[in-house]
C-alpha cells in the first residue's frame, strides 16, 4: 500500500484545518468559501427521477441505458453544438474527479510517458500521472511543449482555479497542434455553463474541431451545473477510438454509475430550466462577493468564468488566508493548485445567500 500511497503529494487540504478553526470561532460562525461544493438543493425533477428509480435491485451497466446515452448525445448538440454524436461517442463516468485520477493508468501510461496540464491547475491532475509513474510537466501555453513522449494534454476552461476562458480560436489551434504530434487531448469543461464575462466553448463545437473528435474528449459534470456533487455524475464525450477500449477496462473495473442516478442526470440533462435559475443565484452572489473583495483591497484576475474569484491583495496566500480566517471566512490558498499561485486567493461562491451576505459584510 505504501508503495502506491507514496506516490501521492500531501493532501493539502489538511494544511487549512488550524485557519478553519480560527474562522469556526468568530462569533456569528464560519463562512465557508474554500470548497466549490454546491449548498443548493437538488431541483425536484431530478430528485423525483431518483425515487422514481430507487427499486433498482440489479447491477446497472457501465455504459447506461439507452436512455442516458440519449440524454447525453442529445444535451451535447443542443448545448455543446456538437453534430454526429452517437451513443459511441459518449461515456458516463462516476464523477469526474475519479476519471482524472484513474485515466493515464487506464490509457496504459507509465514510466517515459507524460503528461501535461495547466501550471495553474486542479491537483487531481497531477495525482493521475503520479498514479500511473508517468512524467507530469506543467505549462502556460501547451504549443510550447516538447511533445515528444507527451501522452496526454489535460486542458482546462473554465479554469479551476482561475476562472479563465480559452478563447475559441486559441483552442482551435492547440487541438490542431495536438493532432499534428499525435497527442490525446482531454478537455475539463466542468464549469462550461458558468461563463460570466466570456462565453466558453467546447472542444466538441466543430469550429474547434473540424467536424471531427478524432483525439479529442471532453469531460463533463453535473455537480455545479444541476447541484449533483453528492450523485457523482458526470461523463466523458469525443473520440470513439478512446472512448471504446475505457469502456472496456471500466466494465472489467465495475466502474458504474448506479442505475437511480443513471436516472436522475436523464432528467437533468433534459432540463434547462433549473440550470439558469442555478446560473443567477450564482450570478448574484459573485455580484456582491467580487465587489466587497475589490473594496476590501484585492485584485480580481481573470474570473470570467466558473464558481470562484481568483483574488489578491500582493502578499503570501498564507496571509491572506490567516486575515480572512480572523473575519470568520475560509477561502483556499493559491498554492494548492501550483506555486504560480502563492500570492493569490481562491474565492468560492458556493455558500448560501445568507452565508454570502455574512461575508460582505464582515469585509466591508
Amino acid at each position: 500500500m505504501s508503495a502506491v500511497s507514496d506516490r501521492l503529494p500531501t493532501f493539502p487540504w489538511d494544511k487549512l484545518e488550524p485557519y478553519k478553526k480560527t474562522a469556526a470561532a468568530h462569533p456569528d460562525g464560519i463562512v465557508d468559501l474554500s470548497v466549490g461544493t454546491p449548498v443548493d438543493p437538488v431541483p425536484d425533477l431530478i430528485q423525483k427521477a431518483l425515487i422514481d428509480a430507487a427499486d433498482s435491485p440489479g447491477y446497472p451497466t457501465v455504459w447506461g441505458t439507452p436512455a442516458l446515452r440519449d440524454a447525453i448525445t442529445g444535451w451535447v448538440g443542443r448545448r455543446l453544438g456538437a453534430r454526429d454524436v452517437t451513443h459511441r461517442h459518449v461515456l458516463p463516468i462516476v464523477g469526474s474527479k475519479e476519471l482524472v485520477a484513474w485515466l493515464p493508468t487506464q490509457l496504459g501510461l507509465g514510466p517515459g510517458d507524460k503528461v501535461a496540464y495547466p501550471r495553474l491547475a486542479y491537483p487531481t491532475y497531477e495525482v493521475g500521472a503520479r498514479l500511473a509513474r508517468a512524467q507530469y510537466e506543467v505549462y502556460d501555453d501547451p504549443r510550447d511543449l516538447d511533445p515528444t513522449n507527451l501522452k496526454l494534454l489535460w486542458l482546462n476552461s473554465p479554469s479551476n482555479p482561475t476562472g479563465r476562458v480559452i478563447p475559441a480560436r486559441e483552442l482551435t489551434e492547440i487541438v490542431a497542434w495536438a493532432r499534428a504530434h499525435g497527442v490525446l487531448v482531454f478537455s475539463d469543461e466542468c464549469y462550461l455553463e458558468l461563463g460570466w464575462e466570456a462565453d466558453p466553448v467546447s472542444v466538441l463545437h466543430p469550429d474547434v474541431n473540424g467536424g471531427s473528435y478524432d483525439g479529442v474528449v471532453a469531460v463533463h459534470s453535473l455537480s455545479k451545473r444541476s447541484n449533483l456533487a453528492g450523485y457523482r455524475a458526470a461523463f466523458l464525450a469525443g473520440d470513439p477510438a478512446v472512448l471504446g477500449p475505457l469502456l472496456e477496462i471500466r466494465k472489467h473495473g465495475g466502474m458504474m454509475t448506479s442505475a437511480p442516478t443513471q436516472a436522475a442526470v436523464v432528467a437533468a440533462l433534459s432540463d434547462d430550466t433549473h440550470v439558469q435559475e442555478q446560473r443567477g443565484r450564482y450570478a448574484a452572489r459573485r455580484l456582491l462577493l467580487r465587489a466587497a473583495l475589490v473594496a476590501h483591497g484585492f485584485r480580481v484576475e481573470h474570473s470570467e468564468a466558473s464558481l470562484y474569484l481568483w483574488s489578491t491583495r500582493d502578499e503570501s496566500c498564507w496571509r491572506t488566508v490567516a486575515h480572512l480566517a480572523e473575519l470568520g471566512i475560509l477561502v483556499a490558498p493559491g498554492d494548492f493548485y501550483g506555486t504560480a499561485g502563492e500570492r493569490f486567493v481562491r474565492v468560492a461562491l458556493t455558500a448560501t445567500d445568507e452565508r454570502v451576505r455574512a461575508a460582505v459584510e464582515r469585509l466591508s
